[in-house]
């Protein structure tokens, strides 16, 4: 149900003071040209293209959660992940999830579809941006460049109603 007192506009929000309702993780897998995506197929965004992930659990860091989720949902592990970058999204329904964005140029094992993923290689050049959500066509180019950034999102439901994306220097 959207909750009217949430603001429209990224610069309306004390970000410095908002608390996530949730922290996940996205596991991009890099070989070469191609980029490993799923389609997810339960949970928030089922039916759109993603990137391995999920939620963090109580106790467990981005980069424990990156690699288990990336096992759990495509049977694959990858090494050294790196991260790229942080989102911060609002939901107007009241919802707010905190994301950080792993990329991984080494892994083992192979893609295998299960009850949460069906995953595929993509080439870069042909990433399906319309069948994603619509933020990620802002800040996954960031991401595949190695350019650090923070993004923040305002979302009615599934649709984006404002951003604001900062590159930022480590």
């Amino acid at each position: 149900m959207r909750n009217d007192s949430i603001p429209d506009l990224v610069a309306d929000i004390d970000w410095p003071s908002w608390q996530p309702t949730e922290r996940a993780v996205l596991s991009f897998m890099r070989d070469e040209d191609r980029l490993l995506l799923i389609r997810k197929k339960k949970g928030l965004g089922a039916g759109k293209i993603n990137a391995p992930g999920g939620r963090i659990d109580p106790g467990e860091t981005a980069l424990q959660a990156v690699v288990r989720e990336t096992i759990e949902e495509v049977h694959m592990t990858p090494y050294d992940p790196e991260k790229r970058g942080e989102l911060f999204f609002q939901f107007k329904d009241g919802y707010k999830l905190h994301g950080e964005i792993f990329f991984s140029s080494r892994f083992s094992g192979a893609p295998t579809e299960t009850d949460e993923a069906d995953p595929f290689w993509c080439a870069i050049a042909d990433i399906p941006y319309h069948d994603m959500w619509e933020d990620d066509r802002h800040w996954l180019p960031l991401a595949l460049e190695n350019k650090p950034f923070k993004a923040y999102f305002i979302f009615d439901d599934d649709r984006m109603v404002d951003k604001k994306i900062d590159v930022v220097t480590v």
